[in-house]
């Protein structure tokens, strides 16, 4: 017991102390990071990575398929084992996560893989573009693993924002652009930015990506909203589509910019 114990102890430590690729079963994940700064060995980011295969491998629904050690290689391996997540670190010594994810969301793969940002402070600046690149959410690396494991659920589900208290806040923090915005519905925006996408959405659109926002589930969405669950569908579809985003993510954050919703504002305020 002492050396299993131990055994986990030192995954643990590892997973703590920098990023990686991988892939997931039932649900398939991929995971794709560097080493911290203060250790650039090679071997040492080998083991890490093995050692956060060890703890999501404990997971009974999650299959690790592949590991990655910078960027460039996500996309073959991508193409290679067809994972459904892939943990994407935002930095990474040659090709950065935030380029990485850009090419698998080029690349015209037929089922492309949904992608959760790997970072060490929720503030990062380059979370905010890998977000906007298609990521679909982040998560810091000493998360526990079990927050990881539900992180990779969620997304690979894609019912819901992950996290959305902390895309909302990483948005508060961005510079606002100075042009007010004119000549759109009264009453439908609280913000400055311009986006015309935003301008093709009809009233029960904007609601629903106010409860996207709000991290609100499509079932959750509909009994909010008394209507069925396929009319949300129908609805969350309409949106991504009208945004040209990938994800919920994605159109959340085209919200927050063109001021559909006020990432300064209280989210019990809004409703």
């Amino acid at each position: 017991m002492r050396v299993l114990a131990r055994r986990n102890a030192l995954a643990q430590e590892l997973h703590d102390s920098i990023g990686h690729t991988l892939t997931a079963s039932t649900i398939q994940a991929a995971v794709a990071g560097e080493l911290m700064d203060s250790d650039p060995a090679a071997a040492r980011r080998a083991l890490t990575r093995t050692g956060l295969r060890t703890l999501l491998s404990a997971q009974s629904d999650l299959d690790v398929v592949a590991e990655a050690a910078d960027g460039a290689e996500v996309l073959p391996l991508v193409v290679a084992s067809q994972p459904d997540v892939v943990l994407m670190d935002v930095r990474m010594p040659e090709m950065n996560g935030i380029e990485a994810t850009r090419r698998l969301r080029a690349a015209g793969l037929p089922k492309p893989p949904k992608v959760v940002v790997i970072t060490t402070f929720e503030n990062d600046e380059y979370v905010y573009d890998a977000l906007r690149a298609g990521a679909s959410g982040f998560i810091r690396k000493r998360a526990p693993v079990a927050q990881i494991a539900h992180a990779v659920r969620l997304v690979a589900t894609g019912d819901s924002v992950l996290f959305p208290d902390s895309i909302r806040e990483l948005a508060a923090e961005r510079p606002r652009r100075p042009e007010p915005r004119t000549g759109t519905r009264t009453g439908t925006r609280t913000g400055s930015r311009t986006d015309s996408r935003t301008d093709t959405l009809t009233p029960r659109e904007i609601e629903i990506v106010r409860l996207m926002a709000l991290g609100l589930s499509n079932r959750e969405t509909a009994a909010r909203l008394k209507v069925s669950l396929e009319t949300v569908k129908t609805h969350v579809g309409n949106v991504l589509t009208k945004l040209d985003a990938n994800n919920r993510t994605q159109a959340v954050l085209l919200a927050y910019e063109a001021g559909l919703v006020n990432p300064r504002e209280s989210p019990s305020a809004r409703w």
